[in-house]
């Protein structure tokens, strides 16, 4: 099973890269592979290539705010979060929806 995810939040600081944490943690221990593309205070790092989404079981997209460039997940297995919901819940996110 392969994740890609977006983590994103108003002040791109410190719930961005605290979601993409946990759900990195998440998947290891679920032995699923995962990338996080983070959209934060430093811009746009780890960037999702065409070949990563649509090779993804499912994409994540963990944000209080809206994405950039949420076009191209059209057509894609994904599903929306709050920030909050990944924090305190991201495995039983990832059981319910890849297994």
């Amino acid at each position: 099973m392969k994740i890609v995810a977006v983590t994103a939040c108003p002040t791109g600081i410190a719930h961005t890269y605290m979601a993409a944490d946990v759900l990195k943690k998440a998947a290891a221990k679920l032995g699923v592979s995962i990338k996080v593309e983070t959209q934060g205070a430093m811009g746009v790092e780890n960037v999702l290539t065409p070949v990563d989404i649509v090779s993804a079981d499912l994409v994540i997209i963990a944000s209080d705010i809206e994405i950039e460039d949420k076009n191209r997940f059209l057509g894609i297995n994904s599903k929306q979060f709050p920030i909050e919901t990944i924090l305190t819940d991201v495995e039983g996110i990832l059981k319910k929806h890849l297994f």
